[in-house]
């Protein structure tokens, strides 16, 4: 395959290309893709996960969407909201691009969806899970779609299980950023609505690697820590310093799918053994296409898929199929999104369908951490083994959406923690 390198200015990203056939036949449409992810820094690993899952899926169509040559180019955002509008604006202005993909953070995808406005260009959220932006603010961004998730849509069912499954009270410990805020959030809602009760909330700073401060203060009459770490060595010190503080096992490990994300869970040990987590994605589902994806990914990559991997592999398969329907003709931002937003695809995560405000109806799994050897691999490795599936949740969930739309979006102060003392 031949490779079209393409540098943004001042930046040291890349791209992808095209095979020699592609790039050469008559009449060929280009697809520019303007892929926005952190390759350098803290969440370096995670946009290598991302770039290998939608180049995996490229890859095995020779970059050639029915008749339509793709050029993607990666522009490194460093996890920072600001670069990553400036990113967005150069790849638009400068490259020209038909779309933009990415942003990593919550705080990325809010920054982000305002330039798509502006410049009415389509913009799609492989991983940036703000909730409001296909919430409270879905009107203001007509040009932005989301393959992902919304930060607080497996929280929901979570909330529930945990209050249902012998969990009582329960210690937060998330990153202080609009993410960790919704993913506490939704689980806190229905946590409580259930009966349970959040006793403490605590918020370190993105990248802290540090959590003796927060694990001293650890309230002991909890029966579960909830965790949600972001960036830098912060997903493997907080489960492991719990443990060494010896608040694990005595109390029981939960937290967001992605603190024990296949990105970072090959790399950590016995102190995740037994985690539970809900999320949209387990390496570990036995479905045909989920078994496909992850034997292809591994063999590829030499590592299992994360769910920043799946995403992305999903979402060019998303793109794939509009592109089907208009044979390979780019049908501009705002039919592209019709177009996807009709679909109902067989992803490897499950089945996915759009609601009306342009967010993934999916299946939510809910992952305990194993080690076990599992069929087609030699040795013995740890694994989020789906123990309940909650099928086709939206990210209103089974709350009522004209009551939860009138109250704020999920933040620091919001649901308040009023069991805390």
């Amino acid at each position: 395959m031949t490779a079209k390198w393409v540098r943004i200015a001042g930046w040291p990203a890349v791209a992808v290309a095209l095979t020699a056939l592609a790039a050469a036949r008559a009449g060929a449409d280009e697809l520019k893709i303007g892929f926005l992810m952190p390759v350098t820094g803290p969440l370096a690993q995670i946009a290598t996960d991302s770039i290998n899952g939608f180049k995996m899926y490229l890859d095995a169509h020779k970059s050639d969407l029915h008749g339509a040559t793709v050029t993607l180019i990666v522009a490194d955002t460093q996890a920072k909201p600001a670069t990553a509008v400036l990113q967005a604006e150069k790849l638009i202005k400068q490259n020209h691009v038909n779309m933009l993909i990415g942003g990593v953070l919550a705080s990325e995808g809010y920054a982000l969806a305002p330039v798509s406005t502006r410049e009415k260009v389509l913009y799609i959220s492989s991983i940036a899970a703000s909730d409001d932006l296909t919430q409270r603010d879905a009107a203001k961004y007509p040009y932005f779609v989301r393959t992902g998730w919304s930060s607080s849509q497996p929280s929901h069912p979570f909330g529930e299980w945990a209050c249902q499954n012998g969990i009582k009270k329960v210690v937060t410990i998330a990153a202080d950023y609009a993410f960790g805020y919704e993913v506490v959030g939704g689980f806190q809602q229905t946590f409580e609505a259930c009966g349970g009760k959040i006793v403490q909330k605590m918020w370190p700073p993105i990248g802290t690697s540090d959590f003796a401060p927060y694990i001293s203060s650890v309230k002991p009459d909890a029966d579960a820590v909830f965790i949600l770490p972001v960036g830098g060595a912060g997903p493997l010190q907080l489960p492991r310093q719990l443990r060494q503080a010896g608040i694990i096992p005595q109390r029981r490990l939960i937290g967001s799918g992605t603190a024990f994300d296949e990105f970072i869970l090959p790399q950590m040990g016995d102190e995740v053994a037994g985690a539970v987590s809900a999320l949209q994605w387990s390496a570990a589902l036995q479905t045909p296409e989920a078994v496909a994806f992850v034997k292809e990914y591994r063999a590829k990559y030499g590592k299992v898929p994360s769910y920043f991997s799946e995403s992305n592999y999903s979402t060019a398969l998303m793109i794939d199929k509009v592109m089907q329907e208009t044979h390979g003709k780019w049908p501009g931002g705002e039919e592209f999104i019709k177009k996807l937003t009709a679909l109902k695809i067989a992803a490897p995560r499950g089945p996915i369908s759009f609601d009306d405000l342009r967010n993934p109806v999916q299946d939510v799994y809910i992952r305990k951490v194993e080690k076990k050897k599992m069929d087609g691999y030699p040795n013995a490795e740890l694994w989020n083994v789906v123990s309940k599936t909650y099928p086709q949740v939206g990210q209103f969930w089974t709350l009522n959406r004209a009551e939860y739309l009138k109250q704020p979006v999920y933040s620091r102060d919001y649901p308040a923690c009023k069991y805390c003392e």
